[in-house]
């Protein structure tokens, strides 16, 4: 055997073993959830039974010390009420089984005792297709990644509509991809910039704004040239979002949105769809980050209908507190306005 046939062979093989050792950890993993998901379906239902808080508190902290001394750490009495409130907000077994084909029991950990059940579905589902490791999730959930997405802003229904076509189908939408705000505190930049500054830090911090994007994101180009007729128009950012199978074109303004905005990148779009769009491709998207906007503007102009999205950028994050309170009114008064809209379409009685 000569030597380059030996290295190819051993290459080959390395890998069949490397994929080997995958799939049994895998394996292993989706046994483990699942045996702490039967764990505690069990002892819920026993404690259920009794419907006495302080019998459970009992029953636990006996099964802890007795199963700690006999299979280890991992059944003690914290990790036994993990399990439980596991078999309580997951109480769907096929549903655990397909996820832990990606998520781990340290992912269920941090997703178990979040306070609502849609946003626990979204963190779920969006580790599974985006493939988060704990890391990444924990920084997701830290910086409210749901409740910065359109999806929040919606009638519960129509969240629950959307995460279940996720689950059933593998089916991303723009209002499950895209938020408001982007957190761009990673740039670095001083009180003081132009949008060139912005351009350059999103150019050397990459890796950073494309995991803020999220997952499948790919950078096709920078300052893309637009030649038409005879004149030369030049777009900010140029991306390929995998998961929607579509150009995703961004603008960046340093100051608040104008109405005026919406024709320059409804222009780029449909530049991109006449000469960039490949055939299997959705239609380019439009994406406009900028300092701030008006919510009446935004309203008033239907965006959506023609591609665009309008999203405010921060360099400076707000402590968690604050982030809290103001992304939960946003949320809040979206939902408030939806509503009212959907009732003025109502015929009068």
């Amino acid at each position: 055997m000569t030597p380059t046939r030996s290295k190819t062979l051993l290459g080959d093989l390395r890998q069949l073993i490397a994929e080997a050792r995958q799939d049994v950890a895998r394996q292993a993993n989706s046994a483990l959830v699942l045996l702490y998901w039967r764990i505690g379906k069990r002892i819920r239902q026993d404690i259920l039974k009794e419907k006495r808080a302080e019998y459970g508190e009992r029953i636990v902290s006996v099964l802890g010390t007795q199963l700690t001394a006999e299979f280890g750490r991992g059944f003690s009495r914290r990790n036994l009420f993990n399990m439980i409130r596991f078999a309580e907000v997951f109480p769907d077994s096929r549903i655990v089984q397909a996820l832990t084909a990606q998520l781990g029991w340290t992912h269920f950990s941090l997703i178990i005792y979040l306070d609502d059940p849609l946003k626990r579905d979204f963190y779920a589902e969006m580790c599974r297709i985006e493939r988060w490791n704990t890391r990444t999730l924990g920084k997701k959930i830290g910086s409210m990644l749901f409740e910065r997405t359109a999806l929040s802003k919606k009638p519960q229904e129509l969240i629950r509509h959307e995460l279940n076509a996720l689950r059933a189908e593998d089916k991303l939408t723009p209002d499950l991809v895209f938020r408001d705000p982007y957190f761009l505190d990673f740039l670095g930049l001083k009180d003081r910039y132009i949008e060139k500054d912005i351009e350059d830090a999103i150019v050397r911090e990459m890796e950073n704004f494309m995991l803020e994007l999220g997952v499948g994101f790919t950078f096709v180009a920078r300052q893309k040239r637009i030649q038409v007729d005879s004149d030369d128009f030049y777009l900010d950012l140029l991306f390929f979002y995998r998961g929607l199978r579509r150009l995703v074109a961004i603008d960046l303004k340093l100051r608040d949105f104008q109405p005026g905005d919406k024709g320059q990148m409804e222009f780029y779009l449909r530049w991109l769809a006449k000469y960039e769009q490949k055939p299997g491709e959705q239609s380019p998207i439009g994406l406009i980050l900028c300092a701030g906007k008006k919510r009446e503007q935004i309203e008033l102009l239907e965006l959506e209908k023609s591609g665009i999205r309008v999203a405010s950028y921060w360099t400076k994050v707000l402590p968690r507190k604050l982030l809290q309170k103001k992304l939960h009114k946003a949320i809040r008064h979206a939902r408030e306005r939806l509503a009212q809209r959907n009732a003025s379409l109502l015929p009068e009685q």
